[in-house]
């Protein structure tokens, strides 16, 4: 049996870890990375890098490398990735399982403002304030660039081209972060407004609690839906699951 995980999250490591442990018979496993990190964590099993021409090129690999099953396991950000996926796998006749993390949910305390989009997201920024810690990665800087009366944060894996906002310091690191370390951020660089996409998951929570605690308002952009009817897990181990039924 062969499993092919579109990867590139913290999630999808740990999932081939799992099925590359797995005692299943002849299990293969192969990660697909998209190659827009320079030096990515490498996961367990077979790996390729880049992308695959859309989705009907997507289709011909699954077919030609005799794929069995497909599991999205990429950034709950990866639209165009993700209905790739749906397409290809509806294309070649192969299942598919999309792994999303859930999203963050607001608790007491929190001062958060929802937008549908990084240009929404943008234009809530001017009445929020003045100082902004921007985490929603290097890709998409350009609904920024305009705001040339606010100071970003911007950090990132990679240093970011342009266009980008013209008052901005960029901070290269990787996460998971500490609350402690976020705290300092936000403290060292007078931050009074977050902005962060709905990643969900525990390794970038921290800067939402210390955003809090700080009392700073928080943009945070809605995640894009799974597309219509691909079954989702929450959980490597549900995704494990899952492939696990198609190997007896």
């Amino acid at each position: 049996m062969h499993v092919l995980i579109l990867g590139g999250t913290g999630e999808a490591r740990r999932l081939a870890g799992l099925l590359h442990g797995a005692e299943v018979a002849g299990l293969r496993v192969t990660s697909s990375l998209a190659g827009r990190v320079a030096a990515p964590r490498m996961p367990d099993g077979e790996v390729r890098v880049g992308g695959f021409g859309g989705a009907e090129g997507l289709a011909q690999w699954l077919r030609t490398h005799e794929v069995d099953a497909l599991i999205d396991a990429t950034h709950p950000f990866a639209r165009t990735i993700s209905f790739n996926a749906a397409a290809a796998a509806a294309a070649a006749h192969v299942p598919l399982l999309a792994l999303r993390r859930p999203g963050w949910v607001p608790g007491e305390g929190d001062r958060w403002h929802p937008a549908d989009s990084l240009d929404e997201a943008a234009a809530l920024l001017p009445a929020l304030g003045r100082r902004v810690f921007l985490t929603t990665g290097r890709m998409g800087l350009a609904a920024f660039a305009h705001l040339d009366q606010l100071w970003f944060l911007m950090r990132s894996v990679d240093a970011p081209e342009p266009p980008c906002p013209v008052r901005m310091e960029v901070l290269l690191d990787r996460g998971p972060f500490t609350l402690e370390g976020e705290r300092e951020v936000l403290r060292r660089a007078a931050i009074d407004v977050l902005v962060t996409k709905d990643s969900g998951g525990a390794a970038t929570s921290p800067k939402l609690t210390a955003a809090r605690e700080a009392q700073i308002p928080v943009v945070v952009v809605r995640r894009p839906p799974v597309p219509d009817g691909v079954a989702v897990a929450a959980t490597p181990e549900e995704a494990a699951a899952w492939v696990r039924q198609f190997s007896g």
